[in-house]
Parts: structure tokens; C-alpha cells; sequence
């Protein structure tokens, strides 16, 4: 560890922190529907859209509503994606000729974009063409990430109204999110990313000569020699700029952010992080906002800084350790290395953006990578999963992150009744059996997919192990933290784990989906039962959830219930990896 990479770490915090309320507070405006700067622009458009559609922007939904009206309106998404991924070989804009996806594939392909989730199990190069990455995987990326802001603004009128069974209209929110959050900070992005040689062209690949002629084996077994590279462009920095503004994560490129056409510069990839977590960490102040208290937001925002300075501290120690079966056990013998495992490394920013970039991304539900978690150190790469383990809420993907913390809040503030003998409170609601039985579903249904396709992958040797390269812990933590970042929606991967099989293409799709729809549906109808609710004078009695000790409970109840749920498969995971290193052993 080094001053310059904390140095590097706390200003990239310190700029999010700063412009977390003024997002917040501009937010609150758009879906309070007040008058922003950008309404001369964006009302007309807003009102043709509901000409078009037939949205009756006045009528609002009860929760059963805004939980049909998303999952219809996701399915409808799905199935486009999908069908222009399977005729995509007779669509324009395919200058590489590309085939139609295969049919497994791109169901997956099409659950993971819809979901959020972006998780990739092919080339994106050699497999969509430009259409299909702008048609149907770009437009997702805007799409998923305005339902997760709408049902986050739903979580927080439940919070906020009080006798009312209503909670907005999710194609307004929807609309609102899009138009007037993700389109013009992508705009404005995707320029900034432009002006620093991220590659945006309709132009067929190049072909270049090599340097030095390489000799190879050829897939028949026979001797070839490489004298040429087909260099991928297209179409990048628009679908760059909204993967990771709203915490998509899916690259245009297989190398994902360390390649240099998406991530070229010092500067971008600050404002790539950056981009992943402004509006999750701008919706906290959202809803200090819209339920009048703005000391609670930064309470709540105080809990996610903590837990994700603990992540980057960890993950930037373990990835500064030398790797003792390179250099030796002897502490003396000369290091050869700054760190640990540097195959997989982003070596251009250095170690402390790798540490940083990962631990963002997993904090985020992005899934974007600068470098490739499966080679990290077992505990440094033991941080990206615990951190979408504990359900995708440091910061969180955008909507998803807020309303995912806002559940641990019920259950702090439920274990704080328990502990004072009263009935629990938040922001003046009486929280009651219905809302903690929905929000245990909520936490119970996430690691029950995970533990759950990770205890049966391991117990098929010929279907799910053979597309390990790694056994032993490594290869337990390659499927661990495949199905924790499809069920989180997270969408990154432990590299070493070929996913493009029947099994883990059809496995990991009812992971990303149940992981995505079946959480929704508790989290609404606990905000349906919250905005029914009178609310009520503070008491003497009243946990208040405006304090460090608040914090401080929230903190404690996250990372218990995670490591109650989760620490025996990480301890026969990174932990047993870790224990085994310094045995000097390996797999």
C-alpha cells in the first residue's frame, strides 16, 4: 500500500460524497414531479411519450400494480432483446457478419440485460454485432436501470405518504428516470469518454500486422504461425457511458474495462467509478429528501462508507502481499513483484485502482471489471464476493441498492424494538409483523439461490466441474461467486469458471431472474403496507435513526446476517485458499 493509492482512494469518496446531495436533492425534484432545469427540454417529450402509449400519467398504482407493471413491462423487454439476437444475421450494422446467437445463449444473454445483471458468457466482439449491442443490450442498460430507480421511489413514497394504498405510477417513474436522470448524465459522459479515446465509430474491425510473427498450435494440433490481429471497435463509448451509470457492468469488449478502446486513461477510469456509484450514493439523499430527514440519509450513507472502506482496506492490503509460492516463505528473499498475483492485474493504473475498481463495482451491483477478480489473492478476491454477498447494498445498484438497505433498516430498527421492549418504529410508521415477515423473505430468498445452485452444481462432476480450471477452494469460490453475482444481479466473475454451458447458461438465468423479480415483490408489498400506515408522534421511547448509534445497528445487522448466512462456504472457499497458500500449497 502506498500514500499515493490512499490518496487516489480518498479523493475518489470525497468527490462522491460532494455530489451526492445536490443529485439527491435534484432527484427528489424530478420524481416529486417539481420544476427542474431541464423541464423547457424534457416536459414535451415526457407528454408525447404518454400520447404515445396510452399512459394516463395522473392515475397511480397500488403495490400489486407496480409489481405487474414492472414484470410485464421486463418480460416485453426480454423478448425483444432475445429476438434481435437471434436474427441478427439478417439485421444491419453487422459489419463483421455475425451469426444469429444461439438459442440458450441468448435467452441468458436477454434475462442478464433485463435483470441488470449483464453477466456475459461469450465474446462480446466475435458474438453481437453493433445493432445487437445497441438495440438490445444498450437499451437495456437504460431500461433496467430505471425500474430499479422507480422501485426505489415506490420504497420511499411507502415510507414517506401515510393512509394512502398508493405508491406512484411506475411508467411515469420509469419515464422520469430515463429522461431526466440516466439520458442527459450519459450524454455528458459518453462525450467526456469520447474526448479521451474511447472509440465510438460504425466502422468494420481493422487488421493489423504484428510486430513479431508468433508461432502457435492451431485447434487441429498442427503448427501455425499468427501475423496478423483483428483490432474490435464500434460503437463503445455510448454503451460504456450507461453500463456503468447505471451499474450495468456489461462491456462492449470480453476484457471489459482493462481494455484500452473502453478504459483508456487515468481519468476514465476514475470516472468510470465514479459513475457506478453517483446515483445510488445521490438516492440515499433522494430519500432524506422525500421523507423529510435529512440527517437519516447521511446515517444511512455513513453505514454504506463504512462498510465499503472496510472492503477497499482489505482488498488493497491483500493485494499488496507478496504471493508466497512465488517469492518464497523466507520474508528476506528478494520480491520480485509489488504484489501479489499480478497476472490479470490492470498494470496501467497500478494496484490501488485495481483494489478500489473492484471493490466499486461488487459494492455496486456494476460488474464492470479493470482487472480479473480470479486472479486477486484469496482474501483480496474474497471482498468483491462477500461484498455481493451481503445482498448488493454498499451503495447498491441504482434503486436496487437503496431499497435493498432500506430493508436491513426495518429489520435494525425491528431488533432495537425488541431490545427496549416496544413496539418498533421507523420515521414514525410502526413496523409490524407483516413488514418483518416480508423483509426476512426478501434476505431468506438470496442466499437460498445461491447456496442452493452452488450445492448442486458441486455435486454434478460431469456437468457443472468440468468447466472449472481451477479445483480444490479456488474452484468452490469460482461457482460460489458465479451464482452470488447472478442472483445480486452483479453480473462479474471469477474468470476461471466457463459458464457457457447448458447447465450454468439455463442455471444462472433463473438465478439472475428469481434474483431480480422474486426480491421485488416482497420489497413492494412492504412499502404497500408501509404507505397505509398513520404516522405517528416520536416518543421517548423511539429509536432514533438519525444517530451514529443507528449506524453502528445497521452496520452490526448486515454483517451478522451475512456472515450467518454466508461464512461456512467462504470458509471452505477463500478462506480455506488463503490458509493453504501460506501451507505453500496450491491448486
Amino acid at each position: 500500500m502506498s500514500v499515493n493509492g490512499w490518496l487516489q482512494i480518498i479523493l475518489f469518496i470525497a468527490i462522491v460524497v460532494l455530489l451526492a446531495k445536490p443529485l439527491g436533492i435534484y432527484m427528489a425534484r424530478v420524481f416529486e414531479r417539481r420544476k427542474t432545469f431541464l423541464d423547457p427540454v424534457l416536459l414535451p417529450i415526457e407528454r408525447l411519450i404518454y400520447r404515445m402509449t396510452g399512459v394516463q400519467a395522473d392515475t397511480e398504482m397500488v403495490w400489486t400494480e407496480y409489481a405487474v407493471a414492472t414484470i410485464a413491462f421486463s418480460a416485453a423487454t426480454l423478448f425483444l432483446t432475445y429476438a434481435v439476437e437471434r436474427v441478427q444475421h439478417l439485421l444491419p450494422l453487422n459489419p463483421q457478419h455475425l451469426s444469429a446467437v444461439e438459442p440458450i445463449l441468448a435467452l441468458n444473454t436477454a434475462i442478464s440485460f433485463t435483470t441488470n445483471t449483464n453477466w456475459q458468457s461469450y465474446t462480446p466482439e466475435t458474438t453481437m454485432s453493433y445493432l445487437t449491442q445497441m438495440l438490445g443490450l444498450a437499451t437495456h442498460n437504460f431500461w433496467s436501470a430505471g425500474v430499479g430507480i422507480a422501485l426505489a421511489i415506490a420504497f420511499v413514497r411507502g415510507i414517506s405518504r401515510k393512509e394512502t394504498r398508493l405508491l406512484g405510477n411506475f411508467w411515469v417513474d420509469l419515464t422520469r428516470a430515463t429522461l431526466w436522470v440516466l439520458g442527459p448524465i450519459s450524454l455528458i459522459l459518453a462525450l467526456a469518454l469520447v474526448s479521451q479515446g474511447v472509440v465510438q465509430n460504425f466502422r468494420p474491425y481493422d487488421t493489423a500486422k504484428v510486430l513479431e510473427v508468433q508461432k502457435t498450435v492451431g485447434a487441429d494440433g498442427k503448427a501455425a504461425t499468427v501475423a496478423t490481429q483483428t483490432i474490435a471497435q464500434g460503437p463503445v463509448a455510448s454503451q460504456e457511458a450507461i453500463k456503468m451509470l447505471g451499474t450495468n457492468g456489461g462491456g462492449f469488449f470480453n476484457a471489459n474495462s482493462a481494455h484500452p478502446f473502453e478504459n483508456p486513461t487515468p481519468l476514465t477510469n476514475f470516472l468510470q467509478m465514479l459513475a457506478i456509484f453517483i446515483i445510488p450514493a445521490g438516492l440515499v439523499m433522494t430519500l432524506s429528501q422525500m421523507v423529510g430527514s435529512p440527517r437519516h440519509g447521511w446515517a444511512v450513507l455513513a453505514a454504506m462508507i463504512f462498510l465499503w472502506f472496510a472492503g477497499v482496506f482489505t482488498c488493497y492490503w491483500a493485494e499488496s502481499q507478496p504471493n508466497l509460492l512465488v517469492h518464497g516463505v523466507d520474508q528476506h528473499v528478494s520480491v520480485l513483484q509489488a504484489g501479489g498475483n499480478m497476472e490479470g492485474k490492470e498494470v496501467r493504473f497500478g494496484i490501488a485502482n485495481s483494489a478500489l475498481f473492484a471493490t466499486v463495482t461488487t459494492d455496486a451491483s456494476c460488474g464492470a471489471v479493470n482487472s480479473m477478480h480470479d486472479s486477486f489473492m484469496p482474501l483480496g478476491g474474497m471482498v468483491p464476493m462477500i461484498n455481493i454477498l451481503l445482498g448488493e447494498i454498499v451503495f447498491g445498484g441504482v434503486g436496487a441498492g437503496l431499497y435493498g438497505m432500506l430493508i436491513f433498516v426495518i429489520l435494525a430498527v425491528f431488533i432495537a424494538g425488541l431490545m427496549v421492549g416496544r413496539t418498533p418504529e421507523y420515521l414514525g410508521k410502526k413496523i409490524e409483523a407483516y413488514d418483518v415477515q416480508m423483509s426476512m423473505l426478501y434476505i431468506l430468498i438470496f442466499p437460498l439461490i445461491i447456496l442452493g445452485f452452488a450445492a448442486v452444481s458441486v455435486l454434478m462432476p460431469n456437468v457443472a466441474l468440468t468447466s472449472l480450471t481451477n479445483h480444490g477452494a479456488h474452484g468452490l469460490s469460482e461457482i460460489l461467486y458465479a451464482y452470488a453475482s447472478a442472483t445480486g444481479n452483479n453480473g462479474s466473475a471469477f474468470a476461471g469458471l466457463n459458464a457457457n454451458t447448458h447447465w450454468y447458461n439455463y442455471s444462472l438465468g433463473v438465478a439472475m431472474f428469481f434474483g431480480r423479480f422474486m426480491m421485488m415483490i416482497p420489497m413492494l408489498a412492504v412499502a404497500g403496507n408501509l404507505a397505509r400506515k398513520k404516522i405517528v408522534p416520536a416518543s421517548a421511547g423511539t429509536f432514533p435513526v438519525t444517530t451514529s448509534l443507528f449506524t453502528i445497528l445497521l452496520v452490526g445487522v448486515i454483517l451478522i446476517v451475512g456472515a450467518l448466512t454466508f461464512f461456512p462456504a467462504l470458509s471452505l472457499g477463500p478462506v480455506l485458499e488463503h490458509l493453504l497458500l501460506h501451507a505453500g500449497k496450491a491448486f
